[in-house]
């Protein structure tokens, strides 16, 4: 099978640390690279991890808080500079836009390629990305912003493979998650049923609930159930607070309610 895999660039919050970068992903799917999120010093990662500049097609942000943004421009910038021509398709929620094309025009007004902007509803479920491989929908979540998710779907049938052989093998089409900043909601699962794995914010271990709900988060616990609830493959944890430096006691949580969860780290490649 091609690969559907995702590799981790950065999985921490907010807070700097000395331990994680902010958050953002490669999501690569049958040869195609797209990324998620671009928290600052994503383009250093990218460097660090061989990820090829001219093979991302679009970025997808899930919401306007700094450590989900902040290295967009200073990316966007270097592409220019390392002679990148294709088109940069760019899916955010549709607030940033009119400040998106003023930073844009003064600090790089001569990329030498285009920047596709497509406003994204964050409180719809809708398909906002097509094309022969698959489909990349929205998930809404509830955070102190307007903040979505992302979801990736193989479509099930390439041209060239029989049909009958699928069947015969039982090959599921692959999907993917990426659920970011929101508190935990109880009906969440049913967006993402059966979905092959899962990323979840996990911010806080259960001991900080009160903290989680107060700022919109949710615990590796949280995360747990709505993997349990989702009949999902895997679940991968991450966004993790500078609170916890051993974020084993995060996984311990995770696993007491869904054992398939895994912490995530910069430089690890998951296979979807």
């Amino acid at each position: 099978m091609e690969p559907f895999q995702v590799k981790i660039l950065g999985c921490g919050s907010a807070l700097p640390t000395g331990k994680h970068f902010c958050s953002s992903q490669v999501v690569e799917v049958r040869g195609k690279q797209f990324m998620i999120d671009c928290g600052e010093g994503t383009q250093m990662q990218l460097r660090k991890y061989s990820v090829h500049f001219s093979r991302l097609i679009a970025v997808f942000i899930s919401h306007m808080h700094g450590d989900h943004c902040f290295g967009l421009l200073g990316m966007l910038s270097t592409f220019g500079m390392t002679g990148r021509t294709a088109p940069l398709h760019l899916y955010a929620p549709a607030d940033f836009e009119g400040l998106f094309r003023q930073e844009l025009d003064f600090f790089c007004d001569r990329l030498g390629f285009e920047v596709v902007f497509h406003p994204v509803d964050t409180t719809v479920q809708q398909v906002i990305y097509e094309d022969k491989s698959l489909t990349v929908e929205t998930i809404p979540l509830s955070h102190r912003v307007p903040c979505c998710g992302f979801l990736f779907r193989e479509k099930p049938l390439l041209p060239h493979i029989r049909r009958d052989r699928i069947d015969y093998y039982n090959i599921p089409p692959r999907s993917y998650a990426y659920c970011s900043d929101t508190r935990y909601l109880p009906d969440l699962h049913k967006r993402i049923a059966g979905v092959s794995t899962l990323y979840h914010e996990s911010t806080y271990d259960d001991s900080n609930i009160d903290r989680a709900q107060l700022y919109y988060h949710s615990t590796a616990g949280q995360a747990a159930q709505v993997a349990r609830d989702a009949k999902v493959g895997k679940l991968l944890l991450g966004h993790f607070s500078a609170r916890h430096y051993n974020e084993e006691a995060l996984l311990q949580d995770a696993r007491k309610v869904f054992p398939e969860s895994f912490l995530t780290n910069e430089g690890l490649t998951f296979d979807v």
